[in-house]
């Protein structure tokens, strides 16, 4: 495929997001020229991690003023697109606040289409088909563009491998804001961030996810120190995330956090297709369930079928002994 392709980057403290580099790996499998688009207070530092993965260009945005990342974005973006001689094929966003923020804002700028949840890109006749999962993961559909122009997709965490290439210097280009006026006058007036332990849940090569079958809110510190002893990353299903065990960042699902560590471990988890949807591309998982029916142990590697409340003291103590 001839031109290039644009990737949204998301900028965390000077280090692009996992997703961010998924994406500009899933771009190179279709052209040699991806140029990144960021909303950064640290530029240099963002394009020297992104040096390492094939990134030919930086478009780095400032503005005057602004309280959300997508109202920003989006308005860099059509300012770029609507002026630049050469217009990329394609921009790829992830499936994140941000992502969806800029895409819907852009959508309307541009007036042109946006595909969203997608899971997988392929090349059919010079151009790019999405596919999305649907009913839960259980089927596959695919989708593409009727219109000429730019494509946009909204891309779903995990659908790609992050690859390095050959380290290479990337060009920063500088775009300023200004004026941006009443779509700018949300104004965010705090921010919480929740108190972390060990690995981020979406990065974690390990990931010890608990569900109802713990029988109660104070089982859940079992969850977390069998995480602590596995330098893993505590997960939840959807059920104790909306009986209010765990906070909602430690939900693992469909409307929660896709993973796919080295090793999944549920514990008390039955297997809604909800939830299965966000884990089962793990490498390894091992289930514990007393239910043998659990639709959980129909993609486990391994199951124990026993009561959570008798296997999870046992197992923790034989990791201490180590």
């Amino acid at each position: 495929m001839n031109g290039s392709i644009w990737v949204l980057i998301e900028d965390q403290d000077g280090v692009p997001s996992a997703t961010s580099l998924e994406l500009i790996s899933a771009a190179h499998n279709f052209v040699e020229k991806v140029s990144g688009f960021a909303f950064s207070t640290n530029p240099t530092g963002l394009s020297k991690a992104l040096e390492h993965f094939g990134v030919e260009r930086l478009y780095a945005v400032t503005a005057d003023q602004s309280s959300l990342p997508g109202v920003v974005l989006s308005h860099a973006l059509a300012q770029v697109l609507t002026q630049g001689s050469e217009l990329p094929r394609a921009l790829l966003c992830a499936q994140s606040y941000t992502g969806r923020d800029t895409l819907a804002r852009l959508s309307v700028k541009l007036d042109v289409p946006v595909l969203t949840n997608v899971v997988n890109l392929i090349e059919v006749d010079d151009d790019l088909r999405a596919e999305h999962q649907i009913f839960g993961g259980e089927e596959v559909a695919s989708s593409q563009f009727t219109h000429p122009g730019l494509r946009l997709f909204g891309v779903r965490a995990k659908s790609f491998v992050p690859k390095e290439t050959p380290s290479k210097e990337v060009v920063i280009e500088n775009v300023t804001v200004e004026g941006i006026g009443l779509s700018d006058s949300a104004k965010v007036v705090s921010t919480h961030s929740e108190e972390r332990l060990g690995p981020k849940l979406d990065e974690a090569a390990v990931v010890v996810a608990g569900g109802r079958g713990l029988g109660q809110a104070e089982n859940f510190l079992f969850i977390e120190e069998l995480a602590k002893l596995l330098n893993a990353a505590p997960g939840a299903s959807r059920a104790i995330v909306d009986a209010g065990w765990v906070p909602y960042s430690y939900q693992v699902g469909q409307t929660g956090k896709t993973v796919k560590p080295n090793l999944y471990i549920a514990i008390g988890i039955s297997g809604a297709t909800q939830h299965m949807v966000g884990m089962k591309g793990s490498k390894n998982i091992i289930a514990v369930n007393k239910d043998k029916d659990a639709p959980i142990f129909q993609i486990a590697d391994l199951g124990v079928v026993g009561d959570a409340h008798k296997v999870l003291p046992k197992l923790i103590e034989a990791l201490k002994q180590r």
